[in-house]
């Protein structure tokens, strides 16, 4: 989103006037006990929970007046509500809080307070339709003082752990449940390509096959299916599509690409989004060759519902569809572009009443359809179902404690030590021993605001104590066997050459997008110059520890380095880097990113024939000669095993000359398989990108090897790969071999 969690019992109660009795609900935080209303004996199909859920939704449509219909479509800022009774007058199906709304004071408590009040108000309109609340959860939960952040996406892309990233949206989903929160605008799957892009750090990486792959947040989040695990709340795919690749990388911008270039670069991470279910999809304020993905039928109907077969629901950016006509104040046209488009949430997010009454006037004309309509209320009334809010709509206080807790710590810490990238170590620097004399200066050293970077307890994020966690700094002083031979100076003030090193923790401070796009040059800012200058005068060797959310424009500086880190935005816990700075830990990560030499050469992109300053996959460790090609995909070119296993070959999409094509896996056999391959007759054409899956191509024949987090499959699972090629369609007939 732009500027803008579900439990074991996770929440009780249906309609307050067919409640028989109360239920209690005693907040394990020490608060007090909440008054829950009772869940009757099922006194319409609708409330009973042993009905299939497409039945539930089908008897509640039908008693649904238009005004009903029309408020589930409708998304409002929660501090809009004045009086609060205006959810239930309006009938508002969902409230969210933007990049900046909070609550006082700023706890997890007073969230999961908030949360209850509007709930129990939405309960009380005849039908007793609860609300879902959303939030920018994209990082932690991020909006709340104290609770764990984590690595922004950037730093995540380069661990190359989509199980580490799955155990993250489980983590975030408990703290999101502990607020009863059920629904975070998250995963970003946007594949970024220009570093000039303000959001470039809320991608995983440039190349499809990283975001693709980093989907299991959408599992972590949801669980294995939706809300039937203790702590399930609905994941967002954002921004469909083509946001990371807008001309120039300005925010909001226009993608200025062939369909086959749009497929292959930006739809397989929503593709694979889709296959592990996600709930909704949120659209971007970008544009595909001048037309706004909010008013791209064929982009979010055809390709996205209809291709990709999303059965959940779609919904706007914040005050996007306002956006449509180019000037503020909504009107009854765009509202009708957005909704037959496919849009069947709008992100209002303030003048409820009016758009309102803008919506009710295009139906009552017959430009909205009736149906269209009750499509969109059957997608978002499926995932309230889903969701169990009609039975649990509540928080369930035993997760209230657990935001912040240790162990989602614990996990945010390995997830900092996994994302660092050594890029330069000369003479073995590093790892630092823990009996050095050390001096550490820099802006970012001692600040928990500018290690964590945007969204963080406000949308543009700030620097400074915003949140409670372990500064970079703090985590040095820690792993030092005697913390009084750390001198600490800002500014590298007092220096002199009694010191084994310096350790320089420069970089960017926060920023989200717009205010975060840098088209006028990406180098370090004028503290971070004089500092390491002062650094240099003081003869030691520097240590350049780098916070930031993209590739800097560093390579005139890297001479005077004797090593340099990239740190990424890690977030609350910055003893994930001192982890690896002293060698607890080696480090792993690799470029998510291709490096450039200078800003002159953006965008660059793997494969583009420039030459980086460090390439993409690039990353060495301790001790070892690095891998000068590295790949997410462990094994890429494993020897085919004979296995069983079949191959199912479909056409998606075809343009003039090109196509799109998936191929289904299936483990045929009774034992499982640990990998695959696939491998069929071209038949002239050539594949210009694949995700999913390794590919080599030899005499006109094309060879699939499983990805990493794909090739486990047990008997009867399947899994598919997807590819986009150029020359002419065909079905052609595939092998598969398993192992």
């Amino acid at each position: 989103m732009s500027q803008s969690l579900a439990p074991a019992p996770r929440r009780p109660a249906i309609v307050a006037a067919l409640c028989a009795a109360a239920l209690t609900v005693i907040g394990l935080t020490g608060a007090a006990p909440s008054a829950q209303p009772a869940v009757p004996a099922a006194a319409l199909p609708y409330q009973d929970p042993a009905l299939p859920v497409a039945d539930r939704v089908g008897d509640l449509l039908s008693r649904m007046s238009l005004d009903d219909k029309l408020g589930q479509m409708t998304q409002i800022e929660k501090d809009s509500l004045v009086p609060q009774s205006d959810l239930a007058a309006y009938r508002i199906g969902s409230v969210l809080s933007g990049g900046d709304s909070t609550v006082s004071p700023n706890n997890a408590q007073t969230w999961a307070d908030t949360y209850d009040s509007l709930q129990r108000t939405a309960l009380g309109t005849s039908l007793g339709i609860p609300l879902i609340y959303g939030i920018d959860a994209v990082h932690g939960h991020n909006a709340v003082r104290g609770a764990t952040i984590f690595p922004h996406n950037i730093g995540l892309g380069a661990t190359r752990d989509p199980a580490l990233v799955q155990r993250i949206g489980r983590a975030v989903a408990e703290e999101m449940a502990g607020t009863g929160i059920d629904w975070d605008f998250a995963p970003c799957l946007c594949v970024a390509r220009d570093d000039r892009w303000g959001r470039t750090y809320e991608s995983f990486g440039e190349k499809p096959e990283l975001p693709t792959s980093m989907a299991t947040f959408v599992t972590g989040l949801q669980g294995a299916t939706l809300g039937a695990d203790p702590a399930s709340v609905l994941a967002t795919a954002k921004h469909y599509i083509g946001d990371g690749g807008t001309t120039g990388g300005v925010d909001q911008g226009n993608t200025q690409l062939t369909e086959g270039q749009l497929r292959a670069l930006h739809l397989p991470p929503f593709q694979e989004a889709v296959r592990r279910g996600v709930g909704s999809v949120m659209l971007s304020y970008s544009s595909w060759n001048g037309v706004r993905s909010h008013a791209h039928k064929y982009l979010v109907t055809d390709v996205l519902k209809g291709e990709l077969g999303f059965t959940g629901f779609v919904v706007s950016d914040w005050a996007a569809v306002d956006q449509l006509d180019g000037q503020s104040g909504f009107t009854g046209a765009e509202i009708t572009k957005a909704v037959n488009a496919g849009v069947d949430m709008v992100m209002v997010p303030y003048d409820y009443k009016k758009f309102l009454t803008l919506l009710r006037g295009e139906v009552s004309a017959g430009r909205i359809s009736q149906a269209r309509v009750d499509d969109a209320n059957r997608r978002i009334l499926t995932k309230k179902f889903q969701l169990g809010l009609f039975e649990r709509p509540l928080t369930d206080r035993s997760y209230t404690s657990g935001v912040g807790s240790a162990a989602h710590r614990a996990i945010a810490r390995e997830a900092v030590r996994k994302s660092q990238v050594l890029l330069k170590n000369d003479g073995g620097i590093l790892p630092l021993p823990k009996g050095a004399k050390l001096f550490v200066a820099g802006k970012s050293a001692d600040d928990i605001g500018n290690q964590s970077g945007g969204w963080t307890v406000g949308w543009q994020g700030r620097s400074g104590p915003v949140t409670e966690g372990t500064t970079i700094l703090q985590g040095i002083r820690a792993a030092v066997t005697d913390p009084s031979q750390v001198t600490y100076d800002r500014y590298g003030n007092g220096i002199g050459d009694g010191y084994t090193a310096a350790v320089a923790v420069i970089g960017e401070t926060p920023y989200a997008e717009g205010r975060g796009d840098r088209p006028n040059g990406m180098g370090l800012d004028q503290e971070d110059l004089s500092t390491l200058a002062r650094l240099k005068a003081g003869g030691v060797p520097v240590v350049v520890v780098l916070v930031s959310g993209r590739p800097l424009d560093i390579a005139t500086r890297l001479p005077d380095w004797q090593a340099l880190l990239a740190a990424w935005l890690p977030g609350t816990e910055g003893n994930g880097v001192s982890d690896v700075l002293f060698g607890d830990h080696v480090p792993t990560g690799k470029l998510p990113m291709t490096w450039m030499r200078g800003v002159s050469q953006q965008p660059i992109n793997d494969g583009d024939g420039q030459t980086p300053l460090f390439p993409y996959g690039h990353g060495l460790t301790y001790g070892a000669t690095p891998d000068p090609d590295p790949d997410p995909d462990p094994d890429p070119d494993p020897e085919p095993v004979p296995g069983a296993c079949t191959a199912q070959f479909r056409t998606v999409a075809s343009w003039s000359g090109g196509y799109q094509a998936e191929v289904t896996v299936k483990n045929t056999g009774t034992g499982p398989l640990t990998g695959w391959n696939v491998s069929w007759d071209l038949g002239g054409s050539t594949v210009s990108s694949l995700w999913n899956g390794s590919p080599t191509v030899s005499a006109g024949r094309a060879t699939v090897h499983n990805a990493a987090h794909n090739g486990a499959l047990p008997p009867g699972a399947t899994t598919s790969f997807g590819f986009t090629a150029n020359g002419p369609t065909g079905t052609p007939a595939t092998h598969c071999a398993g192992s």
